[in-house]
């Protein structure tokens, strides 16, 4: 049995230094590790491929969480069914433990188990998605009727901006310096940071 690790970010701008710790601490080799660096709408991404090529039976892939693997419900209950049954190994999802496909005690249950709360977690994703992609069209329809114009903010991000907003949000960036950084007022950056999350989501 070999570990493989799974790890993707949505752009070279977001940081897999945490993914990449997690698949240390499990045990994972750095040259079983496979990342892409793109959306998840879809699983045409030359690492996956890779993965997939490299699986047999009684493997293990890791995964920091679900949406590392996918954003798309129908999608991601595929590639599932494709590791675990077509090749015969395993998942585990780190930040879910029930997401484990592992057999217990040469048993079905961890895998049934597993399977159940996929396609429950994979559907309220998806609707999740939906529902903000819905609230944001209702949003600029009703600004639109009161008479806003919308429009790309003028400045423009930097290409670090992901993890200016991370290391932010972590405490480790203080504000003045992440404004200064992007050289944008606080307003701006604060339409930009609208922006990028609803990018983020969408991803």
């Amino acid at each position: 049995m070999k570990l493989f690790g799974y790890v993707r970010v949505s752009d070279a701008s977001q940081n897999e230094s945490r993914q990449l710790i997690s698949m240390q601490e499990q045990g994972v080799p750095s040259k079983h590790i496979y990342m892409d660096k793109q959306s998840g709408k879809d699983f045409e991404r030359k690492a996956y491929q890779a993965l997939l090529k490299r699986l047999q039976p009684g493997d293990c892939v890791f995964l920091h969480s679900l949406d590392r693997l996918g954003r798309d419900y129908v999608a991601i209950l595929e590639q599932w069914r494709i590791i675990t049954k077509e090749k015969g190994a395993d998942i585990m999802v780190l930040d879910m433990p029930l997401l484990d496909t592992r057999e217990k005690e040469r048993d079905l249950t961890g895998r049934l188990i597993a399977d159940i709360v996929l396609q429950l977690l994979s559907y309220c994703a998806q609707k999740e998605r939906e529902s903000i992609r819905q609230r944001q069209a209702e949003g600029i329809a009703a600004a639109k009727l009161r008479g806003v114009r919308f429009g790309r903010p003028s400045a423009k991000l930097p290409a670090n901006f992901g993890e200016l907003v991370h290391q932010w949000e972590c405490g480790a960036l203080p504000f003045e310096e992440i404004l200064a950084q992007c050289k944008m007022s606080r307003s701006t950056f604060y339409k930009h940071l609208a922006i990028w999350r609803i990018q983020q989501d969408n991803q």
